[in-house]
């Protein structure tokens, strides 16, 4: 997917006459790929664990429309509302969650629903009017003029992830000498970690090159992909690291077993939903601040795009595999074909088409694979 990437942008970099590439165009790609990405590395576990969740962007609109509301016309502080939209996300997940895991609704048939119903619900709060939102804090957790981090703050960031990732090779290599597993030549865990060190560091200079013309100072790393990575490495680590994200391996491996071997199905899918509620709080959060209002359209045909980053991203539909990179990629791939097409003036109708067929590709694709490893 990392390949597809590349050769996506050289593509398009040359297509639109050296637009695709540059620094303003990339930094836009971050930005926007942030709310989708956020509720993509949620949407991996869901699947992974055999479920689906078609309503999230409705959920999202009806949440990022409640926090407008109660900050525009009610009068609520920032913090408030979106304490009030985290309750109410959590209680529309734990809703659908339950039907799900207590009384074995399919999840498609429930979140079918609820795609209808909270689009609805979105409408109802303001009775279908725009609800601004203008306090400074909020509204820099959408990015924008003043929604990042600087220069500076961004290649410290950058050093200190990068030696973050040196210690953990190291630690790696030590525990498995310790417990007498095989070890790769030095040199090559050298490499993989100096591409992925330099990688981010080219990230981080890319960011730290744009600058808006009316300020004498560059961006750095925009504040939605800051909470994107918070989120992608908060999930990775439960991911390899806890019981909860084991338990959600294995009930996508084999629902049955998993609950004979004494796994709590049940409470782990209950658990699951409401972290996805979570997830679509923050994004709802990120996607009012950096449209500087809440509108009952907010997050109108998300779940395509989330969907289709987790499957492109190597998450297999029928469940137990699936990984929390592979949705930043995927992410990045949906969210570049869209900018590379629009770059191109490509007409909203056939880009709808496109990205539509791109997604039965990599399902197609991801069928076919399967097959081939059974059979071989």
């Amino acid at each position: 997917m990392g390949l597809v990437l590349a050769v996506m942008s050289v593509v398009f970099h040359a297509m639109s006459g050296g637009i695709f590439l540059s620094p303003e165009n990339l930094y836009n790609i971050a930005q926007q790929t942030a709310v989708v990405g956020i509720v993509s590395t949620v949407m991996v576990l869901v699947i992974v664990a055999r479920h689906i969740d078609l309503s999230v962007g409705s959920t999202m609109g009806f949440v990022g429309v409640l926090i407008a509301y109660l900050q525009y016309t009610a009068g609520w502080s920032w913090q408030a509302s979106c304490l009030a939209g985290l309750a109410v996300a959590l209680l529309v997940s734990v809703y659908q969650g339950g039907l799900t895991a207590v009384l074995g609704v399919p999840s498609f048939v429930v979140t079918l629903g609820g795609l209808m119903s909270f689009r609805g619900a979105a409408f109802l709060v303001a009775d279908g009017k725009t609800q601004p939102v203008s306090d400074d804090f909020f509204v820099n957790l959408g990015g924008g003029y003043d929604g990042a981090i600087g220069v500076g703050p961004s290649w410290v960031l950058g050093g200190l992830l990068g030696a973050a990732l040196v210690v953990r090779m190291l630690l790696r290599r030590r525990a498995k000498q310790r417990h007498g597993m095989a070890l790769q030549p030095l040199w090559v865990d050298g490499l993989l970690v100096g591409l992925t060190i330099a990688l981010l560091l080219g990230f981080v200079a890319v960011m730290s090159a744009y600058r808006i013309s009316s300020k004498t100072e560059a961006q750095g790393v925009p504040v939605p992909v800051l909470i994107w990575g918070v989120v992608a490495g908060t999930l990775s680590f439960i991911v390899h690291r806890t019981r909860f994200g084991r338990y959600v391996f294995a009930m996508g491996g084999n629902p049955d077993a998993a609950a004979l071997v004494g796994i709590p199905v049940r409470r782990v899918t209950l658990m699951l939903f409401a972290l996805l509620g979570v997830l679509i709080t923050v994004a709802a959060i990120v996607s009012v601040a950096r449209l500087n209002a809440g509108t009952n359209s907010l997050g109108s045909g998300m779940e395509l795009y989330v969907i289709a980053a987790a499957v492109i991203g190597g998450t297999a539909l029928s469940g137990g595999s699936g990984s929390i990179l592979g949705s930043v990629l995927g992410a990045l791939i949906m969210q570049s074909l869209d900018s590379g097409m629009l770059l191109l003036d490509v007409p909203i109708g056939k880009r709808m088409v496109i990205i539509g067929q791109v997604l039965i590709v990599a399902v197609v694709f991801d069928v076919l694979y399967r097959r081939y490893v059974q059979e071989s």
